[in-house]
């Protein structure tokens, strides 16, 4: 993170950010829509996925959070690594995310908003530009979505 004030961080010059470390996914159906959810007492959509527990792989935590999260059975072999990536927390003022991040395919038909996920939106690029994003998704993952 930059200490020039100029750079729009969220962080004072000096100070360092305390880090979120998460496993996420980009999701599209067969139509080429991208899946976003937004967590209760939230606004912004962003991808799914979440924390790793102690001793987890990225991949195993995605498996395990898409499950209890949108009710969708993936077996980790269905996942394609995208890479590390790291931007301000959507929900964490304070925080930046680093995300190992894995590209999907899904049908709207297999996921469901479940635990504490308030929606799940399946969405062109057009829609999701109405809507308040994650920054993670925003500068990282939907253009990996969407080209």
């Amino acid at each position: 993170m930059s200490s020039d004030p100029d750079s729009g961080s969220a962080f004072p010059p000096g100070s360092a950010p305390r880090i979120v470390h998460v496993s996420a996914a980009v999701v599209v159906d067969a139509a080429g829509r991208t899946l976003l959810v937004r967590k209760r007492g939230t606004e912004r959509f962003m991808a799914p996925g979440g924390k790793p527990e102690p001793g987890e792989s990225a991949a195993a935590a995605l498996v395990r959070e898409l499950h209890e999260e949108l009710g969708a059975n993936v077996d980790e072999s269905a996942l394609v690594y995208l890479g590390r990536f790291e931007s301000d927390a959507a929900n964490e003022p304070g925080f930046r995310v680093v995300a190992e991040a894995f590209a999907l395919r899904l049908e709207p038909e297999s996921v469901r908003a479940a635990a504490e996920i308030a929606e799940a939106r399946w969405l062109t690029p057009a829609e999701a530009a109405g809507l308040p994003l994650a920054p993670l998704s925003t500068e990282h993952l939907l253009p990996l979505a969407w080209r």
